[in-house]
């Protein structure tokens, strides 16, 4: 194998978990009134306690926050090895717009699921941008399999 950098394709990754830390934010930004709204002392909580145990008594708005934070730590894992991938082994420009394509759709399924929530439109999103993952499959094995 011929490795040749190409650190194009690390910027829409640089997006992505620079998105993940504004959801981050919002998600504080969000719990931290509905806790003070619901009486939650997190002072006093008891060890081991989590948002879980709070859930139920905060407002929709609060969860679609958090539950979209959650999914920004969960699928994307996927994501940044491809991109690592790629970057390694020179990602073609196809990869690199798919990869765009991916950032851009978590964006889009992230504002998606914290201000509007209805489930057709962000299962949509979310399908296309397993599309993007696929692709990048595609991309990362041609590369690195030959």
């Amino acid at each position: 194998m011929n490795l040749m950098l190409n650190t194009q394709i690390l910027a829409p990754a640089a997006v992505l978990v620079a998105w993940s830390l504004v959801m981050m934010l919002w998600v504080l930004a969000t719990r931290m009134p509905a806790f003070k709204a619901a009486g939650v002392d997190l002072t006093v909580a008891p060890p081991g306690g989590r948002y879980a145990d709070v859930e139920s008594e905060m407002p929709p708005r609060v969860n679609w926050v958090a539950h979209n934070y959650n999914h920004l730590m969960e699928q994307p894992t996927i994501f940044y090895p491809l991109v690592a991938i790629l970057a390694i082994t020179g990602a073609p420009d196809a990869a690199i717009w798919w990869a765009w394509g991916y950032t851009g759709l978590r964006i889009l399924h992230s504002l998606w699921q914290a201000l509007v929530n209805t489930v057709p439109v962000r299962f949509l999103l979310f399908l296309a941008s397993n599309v993007c993952l696929f692709a990048l499959s595609y991309y990362a094995l041609r590369m690195t399999l030959g």
